[in-house]
């Protein structure tokens, strides 16, 4: 029991400082930081029962207030190996690879883009707050039956619950129907704020524990108050320089998207210039090398050309011969008749002879007319060639200076005003083993109205959370081990099935239906 009390004393530093609305009493990014780190240590270390679903969220808004926006090319696979974002417990209960855990919290990391460090760790703590445990001092006491049940104590009021069920309470009484907390040796009492309504008392182990529980309840009744009242000057200079500060890293912030968005403009047409000097390029290759074929193929018809012109004027050359042979045979006189003969012969067969000749003259220059042509069309298209790349070469460019694409922001330096908030917290006298505590009937009543108020707009902005966090569960639940769940797990999970873990706002105000003088009469049954 005294290990069990030193742990929870240990936590009540972290509960003297919780408010209810995050965004109204942090005011210094110090006390902001020291905050979430202990919020985040608690869960961690399993001291406040987290569920898996809501630790993969909760991780996520860790990622994003340490990395930044996602960024593909710099976040790769693995860049979450080394870093401690989940409870053990929930490690363990799946069947799931630390890659697989990494890729579910990435992908709620990458919907948080544009959300700077401060306003990740808010969320954070917007959402840890919500947890059935969070904030909840546990102390062991008895009714006047003897049994013996649980006494939570937290920033809403005093919560009654079962030693086998931490979760959720069997009884809840906010602070704005206490009137009166004092005990009196290891006899605690409550006096209701309704002076119609019987007290109700129960006992606890050890004298120091009634001392423990009394300043607890003190300083959580004491901030519940102070939520509630006009700030104080000092507090409300510490606002107005924590406004300025973030309306000017809101200007900041807004200046260098507005200069992302044109840097991203300017490698954009970099990148399109660059595209469309590489197809130039490209275009001017290919003309260069339809130049080089229309050359050689000029080069060829022209030399196959002056290779016909040879020919012809060789077989013109052989037909002149065969000419003039046919004329000096027909001059020469043959005196026989058989000379007549054979010379009427040879005049024929020089005849035909000279006939094919010059019929294969004739052909060979059509050959050489047709190859003539085809190196004038030729010499056309190598022509055409030319003053396409002609035009390539002379297109206009853009005149873009690309150096000033790559001109970078320095960060601008963070000067935080950290402030300590000066306790306010009412005086109490001990006399002997015994002490007693006022609250002021004037201020109760006025809470009363203010409460139900303040939780509107949270719960407006938990719908679309919890359905965030029902769809998760539900890819999840298939590689579940059901004999690695704990006792916590068990009442969390029929706590979902009969829909009551919706709020932990909902949850108390629940309880709180009945009359004040009802719960008393059932806390004494129990």
């Amino acid at each position: 029991m005294a290990g069990a009390i030193a742990s929870r004393m240990s936590f009540s530093s972290l509960k003297r400082k919780q408010p209810k609305t995050f965004t109204v009493r942090i005011v210094t990014m110090d006390a902001e930081m020291e905050f979430n780190c202990e919020v985040k240590k608690q869960i961690l270390d399993e001291k406040v029962y987290c569920p898996p679903e809501a630790s993969v969220l909760l991780a996520s808004y860790a990622v994003q207030a340490k990395y930044g926006d996602y960024d593909p090319s710099v976040h790769k696979r693995g860049f979450l190996a080394q870093e401690e974002l989940l409870p053990k417990r929930v490690i363990n209960l799946y069947q799931m690879t630390p890659e697989m855990w990494e890729e579910r919290i990435t992908a709620w990391y990458a919907e948080h883009r544009g959300r700077a460090r401060d306003e990740a760790e808010m969320e954070y703590l917007k959402i840890a707050q919500d947890l059935e445990m969070y904030g909840v001092n546990y102390f062991t006491i008895r009714n006047k039956k003897g049994t013996e049940l649980l006494l939570g104590v937290d920033a809403l009021g005093l919560h009654i619950y079962d030693p086998e069920n931490r979760l959720t309470p069997k009884i809840s009484f906010p602070w704005n129907e206490i009137r009166n907390i004092s005990y009196s040796d290891k006899e605690f009492t409550i006096k209701p704020l309704d002076k119609k309504i019987d007290v109700f008392k129960f006992n606890s182990s050890k004298l120091r524990v009634n001392k423990l529980i009394l300043q607890l309840c003190i300083g959580n009744h004491d901030l519940f108050m102070r939520r509630r009242k006009a700030d104080s000057l000092e507090v409300q200079q510490m606002k107005a320089q924590a406004r300025e500060e973030k309306a000017r890293k809101q200007m900041e912030r807004q200046r260098l998207a507005r200069e992302k968005q044109m840097r991203e403009e300017a490698e954009r047409t970099r990148d399109e210039l660059e595209r469309r000097l590489l197809q130039m390029k490209e275009e001017a290759t290919m003309a260069n090398e339809a130049l080089m074929r229309s050359e050689e193929t000029a080069d060829l018809l022209a030399e196959k050309a002056q290779i016909t012109e040879e020919e012809a004027k060789l077989l013109a050359q052989k037909a002149a011969e065969a000419e003039q042979e046919m004329q000096r045979i027909k001059a020469t006189a043959i005196r026989t008749e058989e000379e007549k003969r054979l010379m009427e012969q040879k005049v024929l067969e020089a005849e035909v002879l000279a006939l094919k000749m010059a019929e294969e003259s004739e052909r060979r220059a059509k050959e050489a007319d047709q190859l003539k042509q085809d190196l004038q069309e030729a010499r056309e298209a190598e022509r055409r060639a030319k003053q396409k790349l002609l035009e390539i070469a002379t297109k206009p460019t853009y005149p873009v200076s690309l150096g000033s694409v790559w001109q970078l922001l320095a960060a601008l330096p963070m000067n935080p005003l950290p402030a300590p908030l000066p306790p306010d917290i009412p005086s109490f006298d001990i006399i002997g083993d015994s002490l007693s505590f006022d609250f002021k009937d004037t201020d109760m009543k006025r809470l009363s109205m203010e409460i139900e108020k303040e939780k509107v707009e949270y719960m407006e902005k938990s719908k679309h959370l919890q359905e965030q966090l029902n769809e998760l569960k539900t890819e999840i639940e298939a590689l579940k081990l059901k004999e690695r769940e704990t006792a916590l797990d068990i009442l969390h999970n029929e706590n979902s099935d009969r829909g009551g873990t919706s709020s932990k706002h909902n949850t108390i105000k629940k309880l709180t239906l009945q009359s004040a003088k009802s719960r008393v009469a059932f806390f004494e049954e129990l």
